[in-house]
């Protein structure tokens, strides 16, 4: 008799247990994304990246394995606004097969984009430049992801607003070193006009020698251009980027200097990709800092308390 209680009592708690529900498993196209959904989920999602350090969206094309891990995911989370290139091509198809697909920059109110002339009316998409508009969209994929898995959706939006808390420490931190740039020297020159945010944010003048995508042409006009302003304004640096070639900015310096004016390649910067995992520039946070210790520094400017001391 008690034996057959005990059997009732077990078929009885495998009836009522639940099953555990597995992680979301969720894609991010860029390095940036990763982070920041690493940051919202927590341990309650397995987060893949498909691009890593040095690699450029805007000529990005998907693998048969990156379209098979896509295909793989609960949910996918791509920047939009056209920084993923052909890639975006693919998230329709994604969509209609029931995998939620979420464009972070759609959590970014249209009057806060910018939209460069010769871009053709689409909006910039370097939106993480600016760490307000980034917890922003973070605040947004939170949201989206909280939809599709609701029994975590208040951890995850508590979350956001740690990062966005975070990133605006950050982001006092920028404004105060950048302020120490004297004026006529906030003067920011790349290969591409990835900075554009960055520049609105913290009064900086920016000019990339190609658009706000790699697809873009520079010419000799535009070189020229770039060094008329480098020699008026007697700007000291310029910069590269880790995830484009140098080779038009070599031509910026070396035509400074034909003009009389020694112009220094100030450092690499991230524009498109964030740097190593395992280095400060590994994450969101250390890459803008990063960034801004190299513009301030080589600009002329204090650049103490962004990145740790070596």
């Amino acid at each position: 008799m008690a034996t057959f209680a005990a059997i009732v009592f077990v078929l009885g708690m495998l009836q009522t247990t639940p099953t555990p529900t597995p992680p979301l498993k969720v894609v991010c196209t860029t390095g940036m994304l990763g982070d920041m959904v690493r940051g919202i989920v927590g341990e309650h999602a397995e987060v893949t990246t498909l691009m890593g350090p040095g690699v450029d969206p805007h000529l990005y094309k998907a693998t048969v394995a990156d379209v098979r891990t896509l295909s793989g995911a609960d949910a996918i989370v791509a920047n939009g606004l056209m920084l993923e290139g052909r890639m975006q091509e693919l998230f329709p198809k994604l969509r209609l097969k029931g995998t939620l697909v979420i464009e972070a920059g759609a959590g970014v109110p249209p009057s806060k984009l910018l939209t460069p002339e010769g871009s053709h009316g689409h909006p910039d998409p370097h939106i993480w430049m600016d760490p307000g508009l980034w917890a922003e969209a973070a605040r947004f994929v939170a949201k989206e992801l909280g939809a599709r898995d609701p029994s975590h959706a208040t951890e995850y939006e508590r979350n956001a607003a740690a990062l966005e808390k975070k990133w605006l420490a950050s982001d006092a931190l920028i404004a105060g070193a950048l302020a120490s740039v004297p004026p006529t020297r906030r003067v920011l020159v790349t290969a591409h006009d990835a900075f554009s945010y960055f520049g609105r944010r913290y009064s900086v003048t920016v000019a990339g020698i190609q658009g706000v995508s790699t697809e873009s042409e520079s010419g000799l006009e535009d070189i020229r251009r770039l060094v008329d302003m480098l020699v008026t304004r007697k700007v000291p640096a310029v910069f590269v980027e880790t995830s484009v070639g140098d080779k038009s900015v070599r031509a910026l310096v070396e035509g400074a200097a034909a003009r009389g004016h020694p112009v220094t390649i100030g450092g690499s910067l991230y524009s498109d990709a964030m740097g190593e995992a395992d280095s400060f520039a590994g994450s969101y946070t250390g890459m803008i800092q990063t960034n801004a210790a190299t513009i301030v520094k080589a600009l002329g400017g204090d650049a103490k308390g962004l990145v740790p001391a070596p």
